[in-house]
């Protein structure tokens, strides 16, 4: 049988969250000094108020999305990503639940996230939560053409 579990962030699982990372940025879009930012130093987030979460599938880390502190009460869900073999199989919807409770026990009113009209399954995952479009804002990230918020 399937199972999907979700997982906190643990020193051991910091490798994951630059290797999934990196394996949907570089298929879509080019890696970013800010991408390597945070996949380098995963710690940072987790120091600065935030929290990262693993989707573990059969034993095997396949995904995850990380919380990132931005506000008193505000988070940007950041670097969310399932392994090309593993697309399809509702990781993404079980990640982005535990995501959402994850950032109501962190005390979060608001998320926001940053993403790209290339992505467009990711976007109706979004949609799908409560998540609506938004003025865009400046950011970090070349590929942000699309800015979305929910509020909690």
């Amino acid at each position: 049988m399937n199972t999907i579990e979700i997982i906190p962030y643990n020193a051991t699982l910091a490798p994951y969250f630059k290797s999934i990372n990196l394996e949907w940025i570089s298929e879509y879009f080019k890696v970013e000094p800010h991408d390597i930012e945070q996949l380098e130093h995963p710690e940072e987030i987790i120091a600065n108020g935030g929290d990262i979460l693993f989707a573990k599938y059969n034993d095997e880390i396949v995904g995850t999305c990380a919380l990132i502190k931005t506000g008193e009460h505000e988070y940007e869900l950041a670097k969310m990503g399932i392994l090309t073999p593993f697309r399809g199989k509702k990781i993404g919807t079980k990640l982005m639940e535990a995501v959402l409770k994850r950032a109501k026990e962190m005390g979060a009113n608001r998320l926001w996230l940053g993403s790209s009209t290339k992505l467009p399954a990711a976007l109706d995952l979004y949609v799908k939560y409560g998540f609506r479009h938004v003025a865009l804002k400046p950011s970090p990230y070349a590929r942000a053409d699309v800015r979305m918020e929910i509020e909690l």
